[in-house]
């Protein structure tokens, strides 16, 4: 339906491709009210939506794209049990579940969008730009088949957002938060206390001796799971992204000259001129001010006798281009410095201008920029050899090749980690070096097993492909191979175990009336803190402490842990500010905006579980368990 199109111009952002073409909603559930329901599923089937049915595969997509998604954010990747941890894997099930109920209701109550206005708005978006700058159809098919869709697919799901987006707008038109409720949420943000307050740390521990054999023996017992070596898996991988094929040394200087010449004047800076203008409304009045100043009478003044301020006739430093008049933009661009034109004929009536500044343009040359533009140009062929390379290494998979074989069809090198754990790292603890930057192979790969014939991953507007090529088993290490590391937690512990003691022992001792300065140990000083927010940033306290504070009343003491079991402080609140509400002020409306937002997350998401409710909702656990690695196959 798109080929052929060629005037419209898009502005694709790739890490939130997937968020847009799937329709992500962020929202924010206070209580989700799904049955589950163990039976009447189809062996592919993960969930059903009255009539919608989700698979399995289309969960575990969508699950490990947004393990990658939130990988990048900590610059590593998550394990799955960190993941079930944080709750990921129930967020995204509900995600999956949420957009299916609203594409239901949406069939249910009859509502469409036109393929016309299904177009337009792909063609409006600013994006899919070629090297002209213009809509690139092979450029558009390259990106959605990167990112697995095909053309029909791809116009479907944004027809679905569309018709997502307009019961979501219907939902939550007018909610606005009271002034009542804005007022409270703005003391409740913008309360700040001050505390003065010790900071302990193991220097007021004292000497701690190492620990006897017998004793260091009783806590590798204790905790022997927080030692194990974990399961390590051998990987092969190829990457193919744009970068990693382009070659900018086979650009000629002809091709890179004429995408040089095609591209003179953006990559030029135009001249600039000040430039001030007096509009008349004919050329009689436009020709006597004129000549009273050809008599002596200056520009300025001629403004002055007309009523005009400096601001009714600055149009500020321009350039060309930014001028509305092109009758006016000539005369002022071709005036020499300081001098008054000659009335102008403009299309707002007839006009005096004069140039106080010039700052003149600039234009690079060809040699300056080569290197930069054949890159570009080597990229741009790239992106086309990625989907040829891409194609051809799924025909060598299809035809039983392993990743090594096709690489080697390609002539190209996969890359082997002998070992690698489900958070990246190799049996030394570090970080793979050989594994890019984002990439997240190790969840992938841990995803997958021995033998598995593993889908590609997307990766920097490429294709990474892998397979598992050996399991090594976790397994419990001696006492002798970890010792080190035992005796180093054992250690730890006995630092913050003391200095918790020391602490209440502190507080305990203050009472109501005590002074903090009363039970410093030696070379500890008491230290003052100001300004602190219930959700800001403070030089030397960290949020642990602050949140402890927050819990604490005026001039009461109390204690809390530091950011690390090594330091922990010892305070008293002695200031407890609320600031008066100022609704006008630019914090009041981002504050208002952001609890709009949450009541439009509230609003749509009971409306969502009264949509789920009416219409049935059924999950299969063992599926959900199963592409979440919460249980084996």
């Amino acid at each position: 339906m798109l080929r052929g199109i060629r005037n419209a111009s898009s502005n694709w952002v790739g890490k939130t491709i997937m968020m847009i073409v799937m329709g992500v909603l962020i929202l924010s559930f206070a209580v989700w009210g799904i049955a589950d329901i163990f039976r009447g599923f189809g062996r592919s089937t993960l969930a059903t939506i009255g009539d919608t049915e989700i698979t399995t595969e289309q969960f575990r997509q969508t699950y490990n794209d947004r393990l990658q998604q939130i990988g990048r954010q900590f610059g590593r990747p998550l394990t799955p049990d960190q993941a079930r941890a944080f709750g990921i894997d129930r967020q995204v099930l509900q995600q999956v579940i949420a957009e299916a109920a609203l594409d239901e209701d949406a069939r249910r109550l009859g509502l469409g969008q036109s393929d016309e206005e299904t177009m337009k708005s792909i063609l409006n978006d600013p994006n899919f730009k070629g090297v002209g700058g213009a809509f690139d159809p092979n450029r558009f098919q390259q990106v959605i088949r990167q990112f697995g869709f095909t053309e029909q697919r791809y116009i479907a799901e944004q027809r679905k957002v569309a018709l997502r987006r307009q019961i979501a707008g219907t939902v939550t038109a007018g909610l606005v938060p009271s002034t009542t409720m804005l007022q409270v949420a703005s003391q409740f943000q913008n309360e700040q206390r001050a505390i003065e307050y010790l900071k302990l740390t193991d220097a007021q521990v004292g000497t701690i001796e190492p620990p006897s054999s017998e004793a260091l023996a009783a806590y590798y017992d204790d905790h022997k799971t927080q030692f194990r070596a974990p399961e390590y898996r051998k990987v092969a991988f190829l990457t193919v992204t744009p970068e990693s094929i382009a070659k900018w040394t086979d650009v000629s200087d002809a091709d890179a000259r004429k995408l040089f010449d095609e591209r003179k004047d953006k990559l030029s800076t135009p001249e600039k001129r000040q430039i001030a203008q007096i509009v008349f409304p004919n050329g009689e009045e436009a020709q006597a001010a004129r000549g009273k100043i050809a008599e002596g009478a200056s520009f300025d003044d001629v403004a002055a006798q007309r009523g005009l301020k400096p601001a009714d006739v600055e149009l500020g430093l321009v350039s060309k281009t930014e001028m509305l008049d092109p009758a006016v933009a000539n005369a002022a661009f071709a005036l020499p410095l300081n001098e008054v034109s000659q009335p102008i004929q403009g299309a707002f009536g007839t006009a005096l201008v004069r140039v106080s500044k010039i700052e003149p343009g600039v234009q690079p040359s060809y040699e300056s920029l080569a290197p930069t533009i054949k890159r570009d140009v080597a990229l741009e062929r790239a992106r086309a050899k990625v989907q040829e390379l891409h194609d051809k290494m799924e025909d060598a998979r299809a035809g039983g090749a392993n990743v090594i074989e096709a690489a080697k069809t390609l002539g190209l090198n996969a890359v082997t980690i002998e070992a690698v754990d489900r958070s990246g790292r190799g049996p030394d603890g570090q970080p793979v070096k050989d594994i890019p930057q984002g990439l997240e192979l190790a969840t992938a790969a841990f995803n997958s097993d021995v033998g598995v014939d593993t889908e590609s991953i997307n990766y920097q507007n490429g294709y990474v492909w892998f397979d598992v090529l050996g399991v090594t088993p976790s397994r419990e290490r001696s006492l002798d191979e970890v010792k080190d590391q035992v005796e180093a937690r054992w250690r730890t512990e006995q630092v913050s175990s003391r200095l918790r003691t020391m602490a209440a022992e502190m507080v305990q001792k203050l009472g109501t009336a005590g002074k903090l300065a009363e039970v410093a140990p030696q070379g500890v000083k008491v230290e003052t803190a100001t300004g602190l927010k219930r959700e800001g940033t403070a030089t030397g306290v960290p949020a642990t402490v602050v949140e402890a504070v927050f819990r604490t009343p005026k001039d009461a003491f109390g204690q809390s842990q530091g950011g690390t079991g090594n330091e922990w402080f010892v305070y008293r609140v002695t200031d407890v500010t609320i600031p008066p509400v100022d609704l006008a002020s630019a914090e009041t409306k981002k504050l208002k905006d952001a609890l709009v937002q949450r009541m439009n997350d509230e609003q749509v998401g009971e409306y969502i579980a009264w949509v789920e409710k009416q219409i049935g909702t059924k999950i299969n656990q063992q599926a959900v368990a199963q592409a979440t690695g919460a249980a084996t196959n």
